[in-house]
C-alpha cells in the first residue's frame, strides 16, 4: 500500500472543507507514526517461564495428564432461569500476600464477601460461577439486569437464538426488537497485574444496584450487564500478566487452552454481548480501540467501526471529562488508534478478547488501557502512596470508560440490535463483505484503502474423515474445536463428492451459509502474507488450524455441495484397536504421544518402528482399548518387529510456559531447568531422560560444575533438543553438532510451507506446513547432520508477516529450500535435534507438537 496519511491531517482537511464529521475532542494527539505509538506489553517471541508452571503430580498418568492440560469447555450458563439468581459464594481464605492490597484494591479473598453483599442490596444483581481459573480459583461473572420471571427469561433466550439461528426473521420481527434486553459484557483483568477494572466493575455493580433514577431504571429494564470481574484470579493474586500455568490468557482465544479463555468464550456464546469491553493498562494517554490497520479480514467490519468508534468517541469525551491533566496528573489525553495512529496496534489476529467477540455477534468491542502504570518497575519502585494515587486513577478512568459505553449501548440500542442480526444474517445469506468507506460507514474519518480488508469465504470446508483416514484424530480435535466456538458441522452419512472431489462418508463439512461463518473462516482459512501492507505486527499474523491442527482441510470455492448428513455436537468416536496380534501406534498426533507416554508409565515394553510409529504387543491389547476410548487413537494390527525399547522419557526444559504445557499435553514429565537452576547445584541429573532448551539455558553462563553436569548428562547418550537461537546457541557452545543457525527477521512470523524427508524418523507423517516466531534456518551442516525438514521453495509464506530485514537480508527469500529441522548424533552418540521453527508455539499448532515428541523419544 501507499503512503498512509495521517487521519488527523484528513480530518482536518475534510473540516475545512466544510463535511460534517465526528471531529476528535481538544486536547487528542496528533497521529504519531509507528515509531511513537504505544508500546503493546507482551508482543514478539513468548519468554522462558517454565519455573512459574506447576507441575502435574510425578504418578498422573498421561492420560489424565492430557485431558487436564487440553480441557474441557466450561459448562453452559443458565440462559432460562430467572433474575436475580442468587449464588452464597464460599470466601477464600484470607491472602495477605494478594498483590492488590498493595495498591489500596480489592484482593481476590475479598470479592465474594463484596459480591454476597450486593446480591442483598436488592433484585438487580446476580453472581454466577462461570468456571474456575487454571489455580482453582472462581470466576465469578455478575448480571445486573431488571427481574425477570423464569418465563421471561425464556423469552429473552428464544429471541437471542432467534437471531442468532433465524436473523432474516429476526431482521422483521418488531416485537424482539422492542423487547429482547440488549447484552453488554465487560471482562475485566485478563492479565493479572492489571487490576483496575475489577474495582471499577464492583463500584459499577454496586451504582447500579442502588441507584432510584428512572434512567438506571430504563436502562436495566431493556439492557442485560454482563461482567467477568477478574478473568485471572491467578495473576490478580500474584501479581503476575500470566494465570498460573503461566498463560498470557489474551492470546489463548483462538486455541482456548486455558479454563479462563474457555470460560469467556462460553459467556460469549451464551450470552452473546452486542457490545463489549476489555479493561487494560498501561497506555499513557488512554488508549481506547478501535485499531490501526491491519483489520481483520473476516469481520463485517463496516457494521463494527460505526458502532465501535462512535463509541470510543463517547468513552473519550468521559475519560478526558474527568479533568486530569499531563501538568496536575501526569494524565495524558485519550488516544483512538484508528484516529490518532498509523499502525502499531491492530485487530488482525482473533487471539484477543476484543478481536474474539465480533464473530460471536459483538458490533463493538474495545480494549482499554488505562494510563498509570502501578505494575512491574513501578510496583516494586514506587512509593505505596504515589501507587494508590495512580490507582485511584485508574479505577475512575475504567468506570468512566464503562458507563460511557452502557449510555451508547442503551442510547442506541435499536440500531445495535439490528446490527448484530444483520452481521448473522450476511452470514447465513452467504452474502459479500461490504468494505468499509465514507459511504459504508459515514461518520468516520480518515477512511482509507488501507483500512479496507475483506476475503472471499469458500462455499464449504469439507474434513475428511472416517475409517482409513490417518487425521482422524486430529479431524475429531478440530471439529469439536469448531463446535466448541458455535460452528456448525455436518457430518455425511453417505460419500460426498464437492469441488469436484468425492470425500469418504463420515467426512465433516462445514457449510459457510451460516451465521458465525466468520469464525468458521478465521480458523480454517490459510490467511494471507499481508507484509507488505504494514512495517511490522504486534503480535502473531497467521496462525490456520486448517493447516496446523494436523487434520486435512479443503475449501470448496464455489456450487451448492448437497451433503446427506446429520448436525454434529460432537466428533465421531476414532478410537480403534486390531483384534489380533500385535498393534501399531502411529505418533504423528499429541494424543497418540500421550497414549504411549501412558503406556510406558504401565510398564508396556514398547518399541520403536523405523518410521517413528511405536509397536505395542498383543498383550497389551486391553490398556490400548482404555486409551483408544479415552483419546480416540488407533492401533492398528502389525508383523513388525521393532528396533530399539522406548522408554518413559522426563524432560528437563527450559522451555517457556506454553511448550511445557505441550510436552505436558503429551504425557511426558517436565523438570524445569535455567541457568540460575543449574549453576545453584540443585538440579538432580538422574532425573531426567532428556534435555529441551528453547531458552533461559546459555551454556556458556554455567559455571563450570553446571558445564561438567550437563556434559556428563549428553555424553551419557540423552538426548538434545534445541529450539530457535537460543537452543541453536546452546548446541553451539556445548559443542554437540556441527550446524550453522542463520537468523530470520526476529519479529517474522506465520503459517509457512515445508518438505519434510522421506523417511524421517522426526517429520515423517507431518504436515506440510509449519509454525515460525524469529525464524531461523541451518546451513554448514557437518558429517552425519541430516536436514529433516526444509522450508518450501520459492515463498514460503503462507500467512503472516515476514519482511527481510536491514539491507535485505533475513526475508523468506533466504529461507527457502534451506534446513528448517535437523538431526544429528553427538561425539557420544546422544541424538541431537534442532528446530528453526515453534511447533509448540502458545500450545496452539497441535499437528506440529509429535516431531519435539519424536526427537525427544529418540
Amino acid at each position: 500500500m501507499g503512503t498512509r496519511i495521517p487521519r488527523s491531517v484528513l480530518i482536518a482537511t475534510a473540516a475545512l472543507a466544510g463535511t460534517a464529521l465526528l471531529v476528535p475532542s481538544a486536547g487528542a494527539r496528533p497521529g504519531p507514526g509507528p515509531a511513537s505509538g504505544p508500546v503493546r506489553e507482551g508482543a514478539g517471541r513468548d519468554g522462558v517461564s517454565a519455573l512459574a508452571v506447576p507441575q502435574p503430580p510425578a504418578g498422573a498418568p498421561a492420560a489424565a495428564r492430557l485431558s487436564g492440560a487440553a480441557g474441557r469447555d466450561a459448562a453452559p450458563l443458565d440462559n432460562t432461569s430467572g433474575y436475580p439468581r442468587r449464588t452464597a459464594l464460599k470466601a477464600p481464605p484470607v491472602n495477605t500476600a494478594d498483590k492488590s492490597i498493595k495498591l489500596g484494591l480489592v484482593p481476590y479473598h475479598s470479592i465474594a464477601p463484596r459480591l454476597n453483599a450486593l446480591q442483598k442490596l436488592g433484585d438487580r444483581v446476580s453472581v454466577e460461577v462461570a468456571g474456575r481459573s487454571a489455580g482453582g480459583h472462581e470466576l465469578y461473572l455478575v448480571t445486573v439486569t431488571a427481574p425477570e420471571s423464569a418465563r421471561e427469561a425464556r423469552e429473552q433466550e428464544r429471541m437471542r437464538e432467534r437471531i442468532e439461528h433465524a436473523p432474516a426473521a429476526a431482521a422483521k420481527d418488531r416485537a424482539l426488537k422492542s423487547a429482547y434486553k440488549t447484552p453488554l459484557f465487560i471482562n475485566n483483568n485478563i492479565h493479572g497485574n492489571e487490576w483496575e477494572g475489577t474495582d471499577a466493575a464492583l463500584k459499577l455493580i454496586e451504582e447500579l444496584a442502588r441507584a432510584k433514577d428512572a434512567k438506571t431504571r430504563d436502562l436495566l429494564a431493556r439492557s442485560r450487564i454482563y461482567l467477568n470481574v477478574t478473568a485471572n484470579p491467578d495473576g490478580r493474586i500474584a501479581g503476575t500478566r500470566a494465570n498460573g500455568n503461566g498463560f498470557d490468557l489474551n492470546r489463548d482465544f483462538i486455541t482456548a487452552s486455558q479454563p479462563e479463555a474457555r470460560a469467556i468464550r462460553r459467556i460469549a456464546i451464551d450470552k452473546q454481548p452486542a457490545t463489549m469491553l476489555d479493561l487494560h493498562g498501561y497506555v499513557n494517554g488512554t488508549l481506547i480501540e478501535p485499531t490501526t490497520p491491519p483489520h481483520g479480514e473476516n469481520y463485517e467490519y463496516d457494521l463494527f467501526l460505526k458502532n465501535s468508534y462512535a463509541n470510543a468517541l463517547g468513552m473519550e469525551k468521559a475519560v478526558n471529562g474527568l479533568g486530569y491533566t499531563p501538568k496536575e496528573d501526569g494524565v495524558e489525553p485519550a488516544v483512538i488508534p484508528f484516529r490518532d495512529q498509523q499502525e502499531g496496534w491492530d485487530d488482525w489476529p482473533p487471539i484477543f478478547t476484543p478481536q474474539y467477540m465480533p464473530f460471536q455477534g459483538a458490533v463493538a468491542a474495545h480494549t482499554i488501557e488505562f494510563p498509570m502504570a502501578v505494575n512491574n518497575e513501578e510496583y516494586d519502585t514506587l512509593p505505596v502512596a504515589e501507587l494508590r494515587r495512580r490507582s485511584v486513577i485508574n479505577t475512575r478512568i475504567a468506570g468512566a470508560a464503562m458507563r460511557a459505553t452502557l449510555d451508547y449501548t442503551h442510547r442506541h440500542r435499536a440500531s445495535v440490535i439490528a446490527d448484530q442480526i444483520e452481521t448473522f444474517r450476511r452470514g447465513a445469506a452467504g452474502e459479500a463483505q461490504r468494505p468499509v468507506s465514507d459511504e459504508t460507514v459515514p461518520g468516520v474519518p480518515g477512511i482509507g484503502p488501507e483500512d479496507v480488508y475483506t476475503t472471499e469465504f469458500p462455499r464449504a470446508y469439507v474434513i475428511p474423515a472416517g475409517r482409513g483416514q490417518r487425521s482422524a484424530t486430529a479431524a475429531a480435535r478440530l471439529v469439536d474445536h469448531l463446535i466448541a466456538n458455535d460452528v456448525k458441522v455436518l457430518r455425511a452419512v453417505k460419500p460426498v463428492r464437492a469441488g469436484g472431489r468425492a470425500y469418504p462418508a463420515g467426512s465433516y463439512v462445514v457449510d459457510m451459509r451460516q451465521p458465525k461463518r466468520g469464525i468458521a473462516n478465521v480458523m480454517l482459512a490459510d490467511g494471507r502474507d499481508i507484509s507488505a501492507d504494514v512495517s511490522a505486527m504486534y503480535d502473531i499474523s497467521g496462525w490456520s488450524l486448517g493447516r496446523l491442527w494436523g487434520a486435512t482441510v479443503v475449501g470448496v470455492k464455489g456450487g451448492n455441495p448437497y451433503v446427506s448428513g446429520r448436525p454434529v455436537h460432537a466428533a465421531a468416536p476414532t478410537g480403534y484397536v486390531a483384534p489380533h496380534g500385535d498393534l501399531k501406534l502411529r505418533l504423528d498426533d499429541p494424543k497418540e504421544v500421550a497414549a504411549l507416554n501412558s503406556l510406558l508409565g504401565q510398564g508396556v515394553r514398547v518399541r520403536g518402528a523405523a518410521d517413528g510409529s511405536a509397536l505395542v504387543p498383543g498383550s497389551a491389547r486391553k490398556a490400548a482399548g482404555v486409551l483408544a476410548d479415552r483419546l480416540g487413537v488407533a492401533f492398528s494390527a502389525t508383523r513388525e518387529k521393532g528396533g530399539a525399547a522406548l522408554a518413559r522419557t522426563r524432560i528437563a526444559a527450559a522451555a517457556s510456559a506454553g511448550e511445557a504445557f505441550a510436552l505436558r499435553e503429551m504425557g511426558f514429565e517436565v523438570l524445569p531447568v535455567s541457568t540460575a537452576t543449574l549453576n545453584s547445584g540443585s538440579f538432580d541429573w538422574s532425573r531426567a531422560d532428556a534435555l529441551y532448551v528453547s531458552g533461559g539455558l546459555e551454556y556458556g553462563r554455567l559455571n563450570a560444575a553446571a558445564k561438567k553436569g550437563v556434559d556428563r548428562f549428553v555424553g551419557a547418550g540423552h538426548a538434545f533438543v534445541g529450539l530457535g537461537a537460543d537452543g541453536a546457541a546452546f548446541n553451539a557452545a556445548a559443542g554437540l553438532v556441527a550446524a550453522k543457525a542463520v537468523a530470520g527477521t526476529d519479529s517474522a512470523n506465520g503459517v509457512v510451507r515445508v518438505v519434510n524427508a522421506p523417511g524421517s524418523a522426526i517429520t515423517g507423517g507431518a504436515p506440510r506446513h509449519s509454525f515460525v516466531y524469529a525464524p531461523l534456518w541451518f546451513t554448514g551442516l557437518g558429517a552425519g547432520v541430516r536436514a529433516e525438514q526444509r522450508y518450501g521453495a520459492g515463498a514460503p509464506l503462507v500467512s503472516g508477516h515476514w519482511r527481510a530485514g536491514e539491507g535485505g537480508a533475513g526475508g523468506p527469500a533466504d529461507a527457502a529450500g534451506r534446513a528448517s529441522v535437523v538431526s544429528g548424533a553427538a561425539k557420544s552418540g546422544a541424538p541431537v535435534a534442532l528446530f528453526g521453527t515453534e511447533p509448540l508455539f502458545r500450545d496452539h499448532p497441535k499437528g506440529l507438537f509429535a516431531q519435539v515428541a519424536r526427537a525427544l523419544l529418540r
